[in-house]
């Protein structure tokens, strides 16, 4: 036995220390010096790219550590609060965010403000990397006469109340209260109105099937608005010819039996209006609040997905009590000391790595827009991880060890601030579960910060 342990040994000690074989695989003490093999990196937003950005650096590098802050006390950012409540399953992917936070290398630092509560520099200081990945948070602004009017608000806005986002609430106990305010809602017709055509619009099919099958509803679409596109669709590509065949067989074709039987009892419609582009919300007679909204009907200059809405001249006005504007999301800067381009919305960067500023990165919408869905983000993620471990591979960021949290947590406690981690949001997310169980749901929501933090005893 010892002559077979003292060559395993021996076997194993020559391993360790030999040159790597033409053609093999570096072991991981080989492909990182010994400055690099514990690595401190801070990632600021809990969203999917956040999650998926730590994921991909806890994987492909087994000595990293990784520290995830978020300025609300509750994880997962538009997963959580941006999904709709009828679309569970899109949310199943908190299930493998949950596992990596469970990780020992990976730690949650939530109710901590980034730009407010610890600055970027700071941050940097303290961690051989930093990764914004905080997402958009602001809504783009429609900028059109009358939009300040109460009765106007942002879809994100709308979102983030049936959503439970806090800072969201109204005066009324949300969620349950806004399942009972929308149950007792008064709309009987919602226009969707789109500056272009039926060639140009963003929704999926499965989106508009879930809309045309909604219950209690009818589809509006003017068979007028689809006039030449049977010919004009043979040569787009198959998703969107497929999706535009269903809008052309809604709008010119007779419901079938179960259409007809599913909309004849229908007390709500639901239609689009193309071509038409928002120009002014026009007030109620006394001025206090919308009462329409008129739109400058417009005609395509070019085709495809480039073609762009002109003004003709005309103009038609549409009343409404509610004004929804869904123009898009945008980036807000975070620091004075981080790059950030007001026009774009994003952090000027070259494939993750903020420009002119070594050591700082940025991954998902900061990074590229509001564009895409989760699997989009999941890519853009993963590419921001494989930059950053290319330039610590490289010798590209700080040498030696970095404090990382160890720093932080003594800034923020002489700052008054008191970080919430991944076990107390279990203990919050046990209690949602709890609640919502009486309701037949599976979970109610905590939507009040200071009833969150005395749940945990702070």
């Amino acid at each position: 036995m010892a002559p077979r342990c003292w060559r395993w040994w021996h076997w194993s000690a020559w391993r360790r220390t030999r040159p790597p074989l033409p053609g093999s695989t570096p072991s991981f003490r080989q492909r990182f010096s010994t400055q690099e093999q514990h690595p401190q990196i801070c990632v600021v937003g809990s969203g999917p790219a956040g999650f998926y950005t730590a994921q991909h650096l806890l994987k492909h590098h087994p000595q990293a550590h990784v520290d995830i802050y978020e300025k609300q006390l509750v994880p997962f950012g538009l997963v959580r609060f941006g999904v709709a409540p009828d679309h569970p399953e899109v949310k199943n992917v908190i299930n493998t965010f949950t596992q990596t936070a469970r990780l020992a290398r990976c730690a949650f630092r939530g109710n901590v403000v980034v730009g407010r509560d610890v600055a970027v520099p700071e941050l940097r200081a303290a961690y051989h990397a930093v990764v914004l990945s905080y997402g958009a948070e602001d809504h783009r602004a429609l900028e059109i006469p009358g939009e300040e009017l109460p009765g106007v608000f942002s879809a994100r806005a709308f979102v983030g109340w049936y959503n439970g986002l806090p800072e969201n609430r109204e005066k009324t106990d949300i969620t349950e209260a806004a399942l009972g305010v929308l149950r007792q809602s008064r709309v009987k017709t919602v226009w969707i109105v789109g500056r272009r055509g039926p060639l140009q619009v963003s929704f999926t099919i499965k989106e508009l099937r879930e809309m045309i099958q909604l219950p209690g509803t009818r589809p509006i679409l003017d068979p007028a608005d689809f006039l030449g596109l049977q010919d004009r669709i043979k040569e787009v590509p198959r998703p969107r010819k497929r999706l535009t065949e269903l809008l052309l067989r809604t709008a010119t074709e007779k419901p079938g039996t179960e259409d007809t039987a599913r909309q004849a009892p229908a007390s709500r419609a639901w239609g689009l209006r193309f071509f038409r582009s928002p120009q002014q919300v026009l007030p109620s007679p006394d001025g206090r609040r919308a009462a329409g909204i008129r739109l400058a009907v417009t005609r395509l200059e070019g085709v495809g997905e480039a073609a762009r809405a002109v003004p003709t001249g005309d103009t038609e006005d549409l009343p409404c009590g509610l004004v929804l504007s869904s123009v898009g999301y945008k980036s807000r800067p975070i620091d004075p000391s981080v790059p950030f381009d007001p026009k774009l919305g994003v952090i000027p960067n070259m494939e993750g790595r903020v420009v002119a500023v070594p050591g700082l990165y940025c991954s998902g919408w900061v990074k590229r827009g509001p564009t895409g869905v989760i699997a989009t983000t999941m890519t853009d993620s993963f590419l921001t991880g494989q930059m950053l471990l290319q330039d610590l591979k490289a010798g590209l960021l700080p040498p030696g060890p970095r404090p990382g949290y160890a720093a932080i947590e003594a800034l923020l406690s002489s700052r008054g601030v008191r970080p919430v981690s991944f076990s107390d949001w279990e203990k919050l997310d046990a209690e949602e579960v709890s609640r919502g169980k009486g309701a037949g749901k599976p979970r109610e929501k905590l939507l009040d910060p200071q009833e969150m933090l005395g749940l945990l005893g702070r």
